[in-house]
């Protein structure tokens, strides 16, 4: 089993509740893989009860649930509960010390029983008579939220605490894998920050064996995995696929998508609306524009292993499934390189926030693309404003092994520098980052895969 990493904030938010006087009601919802169910049972005691729900009917899953409370109270499975509201108020009443119930995966519960937020509700209303905390968790993000942010819902405003369960931090993954910078990279641009495709990793050597093995073959383990996603929030699983497909091939513009879809653009903005609030795909816009209003909008896939699932694994399902999947593998490694480079981009970017120069701090980065001056096309992989807004960093990312000319690299960002509008009266700041270091290097920022993730490990 992985060992448990991290998730010390959720961890301390989730006890600091639990703690309190009165009975606490506790919402936790996330991807699933994300580590939810680890985290909870990092925090439960063995006073506590946990129950994981399946999809059976209501009346099978109180018995099944009834089995778990009887660990605490002698004989509660003794009995059949009619309903819902019956179970809670007998384990409610024979409580003789305060504990916490974890209902995990509880839209399964909610699909068989839909009276079970109103239940809930009731018997939040009377939490001074309440012997027990309870904590539900579920992997449908849709559902959760539905749940707890509509207004219409039962559940709406009589959660203590709500959490988001997110990816995790690359640095974390380093600590996991015990792998070298440039690896951990290369590790996290497939992997992406999901602690359960970690643990699959960490059962075979290398990478790529995890890949041959895992992804590559259609008895393994992660090869349906998009589809156990999109089945928790989506009802068109199909065209969810079919829209990070075409991302996936290039085609990052709305009016692209639209066009191979043969669908007006109207019709794309909700479910690439719902893909965004998922997780699942991003809307990037020029450094300087607004993100509410720019037309110069590009959509990427946010999750590194949805990217690498569609750009390297749906393409190639033919050769998979008659077991080449050698065939395969010999196409990622020619273009790996490549892939990883958007990926070290995105880290870089991340960092940025993190970053010290000469004592200057900077605001969240980002990256530009445009024609500013005399029809001149030029692209920047980071640029961010410094907190005092009198500099501006601008960045150039490498991920290459051969040796650079650095000073070739900072004249050519100075010179795209002076020709962005929003530069004028800024002090420009130029960096480097690059997947090694140049031997010979002028003194000006330069960091590599070793610096980044060093700044990372916040």
């Amino acid at each position: 089993m992985l060992p448990f990493v991290n998730r010390i904030q959720e961890q301390k938010r989730i006890e600091k509740v639990l703690s309190r006087d009165t009975a606490a009601f506790l919402v936790i919802y996330g991807r699933r893989r994300c580590g939810k169910s680890r985290l909870i049972r990092q925090v439960l005691t063995s006073d506590d009860s946990y129950f994981m729900a399946d999809r059976s009917e209501a009346i099978q899953q109180r018995i099944l649930l009834s089995k778990v409370l009887s660990k605490l109270i002698e004989g509660f499975d003794k009995v059949i509960y009619p309903d819902w509201e019956t179970l809670f108020e007998t384990f409610n009443l024979r409580l003789n010390k305060r504990i916490t119930l974890c209902l995990d995966e509880f839209p399964y519960l909610v699909k068989s029983s839909p009276e079970l937020p109103s239940v809930i509700q009731k018997i939040m209303d009377k939490k001074e008579s309440l012997r027990f905390n309870l904590l539900i968790c579920g992997s449908s993000q849709q559902l959760m939220h539905g749940l707890v942010f509509d207004s219409a819902a039962p559940l709406f405003g009589r959660a203590d605490e709500i959490m988001k369960i997110r990816p995790m931090q690359i640095s974390y993954l380093q600590e996991i894998l015990k792998t070298s910078a440039i690896e951990t990279v290369e590790e996290y641009s497939v992997w992406g920050g999901i602690p359960r495709y970690w643990e699959l990793r960490l059962n075979e050597k290398t990478l790529f064996d995890a890949l041959e093995y895992h992804l590559f073959n259609s008895y393994g383990i992660l090869y349906d995995e998009p589809l156990r996603l999109f089945i928790d929030d989506m009802r068109d699983t199909v065209h969810s696929f079919t829209i990070l497909s075409l991302v996936a091939a290039g085609c990052n513009r709305l009016s692209e998508i639209a066009a191979r879809l043969e669908k007006p653009t109207t019709h794309l903005s909700a479910p690439l609306d719902k893909l965004m609030k998922l997780g699942y795909i991003e809307r990037i816009v020029p450094f300087g524009e607004n993100h509410r209003n720019s037309k110069r909008s590009l959509y990427k896939i946010a999750d590194p292993f949805l990217d690498f699932y569609f750009r390297f694994v749906v393409p190639n399902r033919s050769s998979i499934e008659i077991d080449r999947a050698e065939v395969v593998i010999k196409l990622i490694k020619e273009q790996f390189a490549k892939y990883v480079a958007w990926y070290w981009e995105k880290i870089c970017r991340e960092a940025t926030s993190f970053l010290e120069i000469n004592g200057i701090r900077f605001n969240p980065a980002s990256n530009y693309w445009g024609t500013p001056a005399k029809g001149r096309p030029i692209e920047i992989d980071v640029i961010a404003e410094s907190q005092d807004e009198k500099h501006l960093l601008v960045g150039e990312c490498k991920w290459s092994d051969k040796e650079h000319n650095t000073t070739r690299l900072f004249a050519e960002l100075e010179e795209k520098a002076a020709l962005l509008p929003f530069a004028n009266g800024k002090i420009i700041v130029p960096a480097l980052f690059l997947k090694n270091k140049s031997k010979t290097q002028p003194e000006k920022t330069i960091l590599d895969a070793e610096d980044i993730l060093q700044i990372l490990k916040r």
